[in-house]
Protein backbone atom coordinates (compact mmCIF):
# COMPACT_ATOMS: atom_id res chain seq x y z
CA UNK A 1 0.00 0.00 0.00
CA UNK A 2 1.50 3.08 -0.63
CA UNK A 3 0.90 6.43 1.57
CA UNK A 4 1.67 8.84 -0.82
CA UNK A 5 -0.33 9.74 -4.32
CA UNK A 6 1.92 12.01 -5.07
CA UNK A 7 5.45 11.17 -6.30
CA UNK A 8 8.72 12.16 -5.01
CA UNK A 9 12.08 12.15 -6.21
CA UNK A 10 14.96 10.62 -5.04
CA UNK A 11 15.71 13.68 -3.45
CA UNK A 12 12.87 14.94 -2.09
CA UNK A 13 12.89 11.17 -0.37
CA UNK A 14 15.93 11.98 1.35
CA UNK A 15 14.48 15.51 2.62
CA UNK A 16 11.25 13.52 3.59
CA UNK A 17 9.82 13.74 7.18
CA UNK A 18 6.42 13.13 8.09
CA UNK A 19 7.30 14.04 11.34
CA UNK A 20 6.77 10.30 12.57
CA UNK A 21 9.51 7.47 13.71
CA UNK A 22 7.82 5.71 10.24
CA UNK A 23 10.30 4.36 8.08
CA UNK A 24 9.80 4.12 4.22
CA UNK A 25 11.54 2.62 1.56
CA UNK A 26 10.22 4.55 -2.19
CA UNK A 27 9.14 2.58 -5.10
CA UNK A 28 8.56 4.11 -8.05
CA UNK A 29 8.37 7.87 -6.37
CA UNK A 30 6.10 6.34 -3.61
CA UNK A 31 6.68 5.94 0.07
CA UNK A 32 5.78 2.60 1.68
CA UNK A 33 6.12 2.34 5.11
CA UNK A 34 7.93 -0.29 6.71
CA UNK A 35 6.25 -2.47 9.01
CA UNK A 36 8.16 -3.83 12.51
CA UNK A 37 7.90 -7.30 11.74
CA UNK A 38 7.45 -9.98 14.26
CA UNK A 39 9.31 -10.14 16.95
CA UNK A 40 10.66 -13.96 15.37
CA UNK A 41 11.58 -11.74 12.25
CA UNK A 42 13.84 -9.02 14.66
CA UNK A 43 15.30 -12.16 16.28
CA UNK A 44 16.25 -13.38 13.01
CA UNK A 45 18.01 -10.55 12.16
CA UNK A 46 19.84 -9.76 14.73
CA UNK A 47 20.83 -13.45 15.27
CA UNK A 48 22.30 -13.14 11.19
CA UNK A 49 23.72 -9.42 12.29
CA UNK A 50 25.94 -11.01 15.21
CA UNK A 51 26.57 -14.41 12.59
CA UNK A 52 28.03 -11.75 10.28
CA UNK A 53 29.78 -9.16 12.55
CA UNK A 54 31.74 -12.43 14.20
CA UNK A 55 32.57 -14.08 11.10
CA UNK A 56 33.86 -10.96 10.00
CA UNK A 57 35.82 -10.41 12.80
CA UNK A 58 37.29 -13.76 12.76
CA UNK A 59 38.07 -13.77 9.33
CA UNK A 60 40.03 -10.00 9.76
CA UNK A 61 37.77 -8.35 7.34
CA UNK A 62 36.98 -4.81 6.97
CA UNK A 63 33.73 -5.01 6.72
CA UNK A 64 30.39 -4.49 8.99
CA UNK A 65 27.16 -6.55 9.30
CA UNK A 66 24.20 -3.71 9.55
CA UNK A 67 20.64 -3.77 10.34
CA UNK A 68 17.64 -1.65 8.62
CA UNK A 69 20.01 1.12 8.66
CA UNK A 70 21.32 1.29 5.25
CA UNK A 71 19.23 2.04 1.96
CA UNK A 72 19.86 1.08 -1.45
CA UNK A 73 19.18 3.25 -4.51
CA UNK A 74 17.80 1.15 -7.12
CA UNK A 75 16.88 1.26 -10.74
CA UNK A 76 13.44 1.11 -11.95
CA UNK A 77 12.07 0.77 -15.62
CA UNK A 78 10.95 4.37 -15.55
CA UNK A 79 11.71 7.59 -14.41
CA UNK A 80 10.78 7.56 -10.78
CA UNK A 81 13.48 6.42 -7.82
CA UNK A 82 13.41 3.69 -5.65
CA UNK A 83 15.11 3.11 -2.85
CA UNK A 84 15.36 -0.63 -0.47
CA UNK A 85 16.21 -0.52 2.94
CA UNK A 86 17.41 -4.32 3.46
CA UNK A 87 16.97 -6.36 6.59
CA UNK A 88 20.70 -6.72 6.99
CA UNK A 89 22.92 -5.45 4.75
CA UNK A 90 27.14 -6.33 4.46
CA UNK A 91 29.54 -3.21 3.49
CA UNK A 92 32.81 -2.23 3.89
CA UNK A 93 33.69 0.02 6.66
CA UNK A 94 35.15 2.73 4.66
CA UNK A 95 31.68 3.12 2.62
CA UNK A 96 29.76 2.70 5.91
CA UNK A 97 32.25 5.21 7.40
CA UNK A 98 31.51 7.79 4.16
CA UNK A 99 27.76 7.60 4.94
CA UNK A 100 28.20 8.70 8.53
CA UNK A 101 27.94 12.55 7.03
CA UNK A 102 24.93 12.24 4.92
CA UNK A 103 21.69 10.14 3.95
CA UNK A 104 22.67 6.38 4.89
CA UNK A 105 21.43 5.59 1.03
CA UNK A 106 24.02 3.77 -1.28
CA UNK A 107 24.01 5.44 -4.26
CA UNK A 108 23.44 4.06 -7.91
CA UNK A 109 27.36 5.18 -8.76
CA UNK A 110 28.67 3.78 -5.68
CA UNK A 111 30.07 -0.15 -4.96
CA UNK A 112 27.26 -2.31 -4.32
CA UNK A 113 26.94 -4.11 -1.08
CA UNK A 114 28.74 -7.24 -0.62
CA UNK A 115 25.76 -9.13 0.58
CA UNK A 116 21.99 -8.40 1.38
CA UNK A 117 19.50 -10.31 3.45
CA UNK A 118 15.45 -10.07 3.59
CA UNK A 119 13.34 -11.65 5.69
CA UNK A 120 9.57 -13.04 4.35
CA UNK A 121 6.49 -11.88 6.09
CA UNK A 122 3.17 -12.74 4.57
CA UNK A 123 2.92 -8.90 3.68
CA UNK A 124 6.43 -8.97 1.84
CA UNK A 125 6.82 -12.57 -0.20
CA UNK A 126 6.09 -11.15 -3.64
CA UNK A 127 8.86 -8.14 -3.03
CA UNK A 128 10.87 -10.30 -1.55
CA UNK A 129 11.04 -12.90 -4.02
CA UNK A 130 10.20 -10.78 -7.16
CA UNK A 131 10.78 -7.06 -6.92
CA UNK A 132 13.87 -7.03 -4.87
CA UNK A 133 15.24 -9.87 -6.58
CA UNK A 134 15.17 -8.49 -10.17
CA UNK A 135 16.62 -5.05 -8.61
CA UNK A 136 19.14 -6.23 -6.60
CA UNK A 137 20.41 -8.44 -9.36
CA UNK A 138 20.32 -5.56 -11.90
CA UNK A 139 22.61 -3.34 -9.08
CA UNK A 140 25.00 -6.81 -8.98
CA UNK A 141 24.78 -7.02 -5.39
CA UNK A 142 26.74 -10.42 -5.05
CA UNK A 143 24.59 -12.55 -2.60
CA UNK A 144 21.30 -11.83 -1.66
CA UNK A 145 19.53 -13.94 0.97
CA UNK A 146 16.02 -14.94 1.28
CA UNK A 147 14.98 -15.98 4.31
CA UNK A 148 11.77 -17.77 4.43
CA UNK A 149 10.60 -18.30 8.07
CA UNK A 150 6.61 -19.05 6.43
CA UNK A 151 8.37 -22.37 4.67
CA UNK A 152 11.47 -22.96 6.88
CA UNK A 153 13.72 -22.43 3.28
CA UNK A 154 16.90 -19.90 2.92
CA UNK A 155 17.31 -19.15 -0.44
CA UNK A 156 20.74 -17.78 -1.33
CA UNK A 157 21.26 -16.21 -4.36
CA UNK A 158 24.71 -15.57 -5.84
CA UNK A 159 25.92 -12.60 -8.97
CA UNK A 160 27.50 -14.91 -11.43
CA UNK A 161 27.75 -13.74 -14.97
CA UNK A 162 24.86 -11.21 -14.62
CA UNK A 163 22.45 -13.04 -13.07
CA UNK A 164 21.26 -14.49 -9.76
CA UNK A 165 22.03 -18.31 -9.49
CA UNK A 166 19.67 -19.48 -6.57
CA UNK A 167 20.23 -22.40 -4.33
CA UNK A 168 17.87 -23.30 -1.42
CA UNK A 169 18.87 -24.97 1.55
CA UNK A 170 16.34 -26.16 4.35
CA UNK A 171 16.37 -28.19 8.05
CA UNK A 172 19.75 -29.27 9.14
CA UNK A 173 21.20 -28.00 5.87
CA UNK A 174 24.77 -26.07 5.86
CA UNK A 175 23.49 -22.51 4.13
CA UNK A 176 26.85 -22.08 1.69
CA UNK A 177 27.60 -18.70 0.77
CA UNK A 178 30.31 -17.29 -0.87
CA UNK A 179 30.97 -14.49 1.07
CA UNK A 180 31.23 -15.99 4.29
CA UNK A 181 32.64 -19.26 3.24
CA UNK A 182 32.85 -20.78 6.63
CA UNK A 183 29.96 -19.56 8.22
CA UNK A 184 28.87 -23.08 9.65
CA UNK A 185 25.01 -21.93 10.02
CA UNK A 186 22.41 -24.17 9.07
CA UNK A 187 18.78 -23.05 8.10
CA UNK A 188 17.73 -24.24 12.05
CA UNK A 189 19.75 -22.28 13.55
CA UNK A 190 18.78 -19.43 11.90
CA UNK A 191 15.08 -20.01 12.03
CA UNK A 192 14.74 -20.90 15.44
CA UNK A 193 16.69 -18.13 17.08
CA UNK A 194 16.21 -16.18 19.87
CA UNK A 195 17.69 -13.70 21.77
Amino acid sequence: MALTTNRLTFAEYLKHDDGTDTQYELVNGELIPMSLGSGKHGAILKFLERSFDAEIARLGREWVALQSVVGVRSPRGNRWDTVRIPDVVVISLEQWRGLQNREAVIDLNEPSPLLVVEVVSESTKKTDYRAKHAEYNVLGIAEYWIVDPLISKITVLTFVDDWYEPAEFVGSEEIQSQTFPELNLTVEQVLKSNL
